[in-house]
């Protein structure tokens, strides 16, 4: 009887302390996603309780002015926004495409014993710091650009109209351009790496099938690898437009630094991250709150553009559901 009794309640305890155990693991689960938004939150409302002074004396003409003029306490983000979206869009419109080459090259057509030491190379290019790539734009890039680029780009598409307006300036080699040159090739092996690991998860049997049906291989890669990999990708060429955003060192080797809007791709510019890695060492009180306010514009650019990722996975899989 006492030994039916023991054998009965052993298993109680244990499931006392199983549930128990379990319960303080959802707890601390839950903590560490309870920190990471508030550390988040810390972080944003920091930048905005820092910048409470330029916001109070500029008002909301901080956020569409072009004017940046510290002597007169005059500060408006619209050159420095200006300059950080389209660095990033070139970059995008640069590396995207060869991303894509790159994956498609090493999970469709390169032999095996080439697509390890390439994919470890692409691998290695991603832990380069950012400053060695700012030091390379600045001493190869730039002279580059004032020797070949910047002429040729005045010639031949400087000229057309309308379009014109973004190809002309003066051969300095460091510009918006350059800029967004730099952040292609930085994005490149974050995007390949994540294109790489998704196309390898392509059935075997969907290319075969595709192949005996007299498909190509940029068949095999546009119409079967691609849409079954697409919310995936998505996500890999976002994940590189963040890292585009926010790039700091190299951008400031060869952007320019000039707060000046100008449409031209050729002619110095800046982002927001290089202006206040540039000026906020040497800042006066109200211009270090103008920058604080800048870096909570930056948090609020990365936050659309990440919000705009999640509605477009998002469709992307009702759409695949449906």
């Amino acid at each position: 009887m006492n030994a039916t009794a023991l054998t009965a309640s052993a298993p109680g305890r244990r499931d006392l302390r199983d549930a128990r155990a379990d319960r303080w693991f959802r707890y601390a689960l839950f903590g560490t996603v309870v920190f990471v938004l508030l550390a988040l939150a810390s972080a944003m409302l920091s930048m905005l309780w820092g910048g409470r002074e330029a916001l109070q004396s500029q008002g909301l003409s901080f956020f569409f002015s072009a004017e940046w003029n510290p002597v007169e306490n005059r500060y408006g983000a619209l050159a420095p926004i200006y300059g950080t979206v389209v660095t990033a869009v070139i970059a995008m419109l640069l590396a995207v495409p060869v991303s894509f080459g790159i994956a498609v090259f090493l999970t469709e057509v390169a032999p095996r014993w080439m697509r390890g030491p390439v994919s470890a190379a692409i691998e290695l290019l991603a832990g380069i710091p950012s400053i060695i790539y700012g030091m390379w734009g600045l001493f190869v890039l730039v002279p580059v650009m004032t020797r070949h680029v910047t002429p040729w780009l005045n010639e031949h598409l400087g000229t057309i109209p309308g379009l014109g307006i973004l190809f002309q300036g003066p051969p300095l080699g460091i510009g918006v351009l350059t800029a967004g040159l730099v952040l292609a090739i930085m994005v490149v092996p974050f995007i390949t790496s994540v294109m790489r690991e998704v196309f390898l998860t392509v059935p075997t049997r969907l290319k075969e099938s595709a192949y005996a049906l007299g498909s190509t291989r940029w068949e095999v890669s546009w119409d079967i690898v691609l849409p079954y990999t697409r919310s995936a990708v998505i996500g890999g060429v976002f994940l590189g437009l963040g890292r585009a955003l926010g790039e700091t060192m190299a951008v400031a080797f060869v952007v320019g630094n000039s707060v000046r809007l100008t449409p031209s791709l050729l002619e110095p510019g800046t982002t927001i991250a290089a202006l206040i890695a540039n000026d906020f060492g040497e800042a006066t009180e109200t211009y270090r709150s103008a920058l604080l306010l800048l870096g909570f514009v930056l948090f609020i650019v990365t936050f659309v553009v990440l919000a705009l990722a999640r509605l477009m996975l998002a469709r992307l899989a009702r759409r695949e559901g449906n």
